[in-house]
């Protein structure tokens, strides 16, 4: 039989070198892919302010994207216009077009102020203006204009798209 000296190994470095060999490849291996974790999960210093802001405040969503929503007015306008031979009556049933919800519940909660504006360009017509076409569609334009100009002033948003007559009726 073998004596236990002779089962004793020669060489007692050669195991501290692999061991150290194991543990520098393991310690590189966890280096690089903490690193790599760290490239591409998208740490690093400071952000640029642009991108700061944007996570600050939420995006606003662009309105031609939002959904078209109506808003009736409540009542037609009845209002008198002068003409060069005698004065008429005019009948105005108005819708207004507004783009997402938070538009529609602006526009509703500013009924009176929308009624009023309407009201005053309404009033500044002429007979003679209302009988054609393009008076009406000019009349319209300057709805949206007075509209859209007072509730910026108020909201500091566009709430009206678009001031739409559905009824229009002129003795």
């Amino acid at each position: 039989m073998a004596d236990d000296s002779e089962l004793t190994l020669k060489e007692k470095g050669g195991g501290k070198k692999k061991l150290i060999i194991i543990v520098a490849l393991a310690v590189i291996l966890l280096g690089g892919g903490g690193g790599a974790a760290w490239f591409f999960l998208g740490g690093g210093g400071e952000k640029p302010t642009e991108a700061k802001e944007a996570e600050a405040e939420p995006a606003k969503p662009d309105p031609k994207t939002l959904a078209p929503l109506y808003v009736a007015m409540p009542r037609p306008f009845v209002f008198n216009v002068a003409g060069k031979t005698r004065d008429r009556l005019v009948q105005i049933k108005v819708d207004l077009l507004v783009r997402g919800n938070p538009n529609e519940a602006l526009a509703k909660q500013h009924i009176p102020l929308i009624e009023g504006t309407l009201l005053r360009v309404f009033s500044a017509a002429t007979a003679e203006q209302l009988v054609t076409f393009e008076g009406k569609e000019k009349l319209r334009k300057d709805s949206l204009d007075e509209c859209q100009k007072v509730l910026t002033e108020l909201t500091k948003e566009s709430v009206v798209d678009q001031v739409l007559f559905t009824g229009f009726v002129m003795q």
